[in-house]
């Protein structure tokens, strides 16, 4: 559709507001957590994993947080997971090991999207019902309001206060975990498919078989002196545990779940094995892998980047600005350092008949548009851990033969 010059640093709402303002849900602004390499790296260098397993799940007030705000950058490739490992590795054992563990989770919901791809929008063990009716999460509950405030304004809140908005969009009230699934994903920064759905599955139970049940008792242990300013302290409607109604096995589970039978597709392997050899003339650089340390940029520092934005996608999901403001800061600050080519259009029109170089990623649009073009080569994807054959029916099974 158009080739567009690269946003420039400090100007991002300007340029998403004049070439994609018309995609997203609002006004257009930017979130507090900036996007970019240098921004990821400084986050990181100044991130000390000590005291993180005694305070990772604290809520409120916000200074007794222990939680990183690193998701963002790791989702969208501008610090891998094995960067990240290596970096806490330093700390203290025991929040080494809790914050490793959190990592391994993030690769863990990679491989079961890499694997399964869009069937994890179902439910994928137990058969949680996904009723879909307009909802949304209550007003006049602090806690609520805190935890849906930040998001909306920021697109980003803590694992602990995304159990607590799952768990009363879906245990609670009743609606669909797909449609809470939505939500959360235009707003979070570090919104990924393969990390959301895990999570509100987790939540609703259709992974384990146990509904996390939001009650006011966690509010009070990880928010003290929150409730006491709320208006329904006196009539808390989460005073007491949602009643204990766990979900019934599927009649049917997807054997991927249990095996994989080609490990090379998942893991990419083999995406790298046929791609022609062909000298590119673009790197290829997609949403997934924005960051300095991608193996394709790495690999051809001299070629010009090509960045696409997926105009059919973005109509589709209607993102909060926060999120596109985001990539283009990461796009603004690459342009410093490189030359990047930003067109708008389907990556499958836009890119056709350029020899392209490009990181596997381990998503299903990354492979229908691979399809369609000239990729000529493709760099291996920075796996913390390989992909294997086992099962995936869990994280603990996953575990039990994941190599780290």
């Amino acid at each position: 559709m158009a080739e567009l010059t690269a946003p420039e640093r400090g100007d991002e709402v300007s340029w998403v507001r004049a070439h994609l303002g018309d995609l997203v849900r609002g006004d257009v602004d930017a979130s507090p957590i900036a996007g970019g390499q240098q921004a990821a790296d400084a986050v990181l260098a100044n991130f000390s994993v000590r005291g993180y397993a005694a305070r990772r799940s604290e809520v409120w007030p916000t200074d007794r947080r222990g939680a990183s705000r690193l998701s963002p950058y790791i989702r969208h490739g501008l610090l891998s997971l094995p960067r990240v490992w290596d970096h806490v590795g330093r700390g203290p054992e025991r929040d080494s090991t809790t914050f490793r563990d959190e990592l391994l989770w993030q690769e863990y919901a990679r491989h079961v999207y890499a694997r399964v791809g869009t069937a994890t929008q179902r439910s994928l063990r137990y058969a949680v019902e996904e009723r879909v009716r307009p909802y949304d999460w209550p007003e006049g509950m602090a806690c609520v309001d805190l935890a849906a405030g930040e998001l909306r304004e920021s697109g980003w809140i803590p694992n602990q206060t995304r159990m607590w908005l799952a768990s009363q969009w879906s245990v609670r009230d009743g609606a669909g975990w797909r449609d809470g699934e939505d939500a959360f994903f235009r707003h979070l920064l570090d919104g990924s498919r393969a990390a959301n759905r895990i999570g509100w599955q987790w939540t609703v139970g259709a992974l384990t078989g146990k509904p996390y049940g939001f009650s006011r008792w966690q509010v009070e242990k990880r928010a003290p002196g929150l409730c006491a300013g709320c208006a329904l302290a006196h009539r808390c409607p989460i005073s007491a545990w949602p009643p204990d109604s766990p979900p019934e096995p599927r009649a049917h589970v997807d054997p991927l779940l249990r095996r994989d039978p080609d490990v090379a597709q998942t893991s990419g392997l083999a995406a790298v094995a046929q791609a022609s050899g062909n000298a590119p003339q673009r790197v290829w650089l997609t949403a997934e892998s924005l960051g300095d340390e991608d193996p394709a940029l790495m690999a051809y520092p001299d070629l010009p980047v090509v960045f696409t934005w997926d105009i059919p996608l973005l109509q589709r999901l209607r993102l909060a600005s926060q999120r596109l403001v985001f990539l283009a800061q990461c796009l603004a600050d690459l342009a410093e350092r490189r030359d990047v080519i930003v067109r708008t259009g389907s990556p499958s029109i836009e890119l056709r008949g350029i020899p392209l170089v490009t990181t596997f990623a381990p998503v299903p649009g990354w492979r229908r548009h691979r399809a369609s073009l000239d990729v000529t080569r493709v760099e291996p994807w920075p796996w913390l851990v390989p992909p294997h054959d086992g099962p995936v029916t869990s994280f603990t099974a996953w575990r039990r033969r994941a190599r780290v």
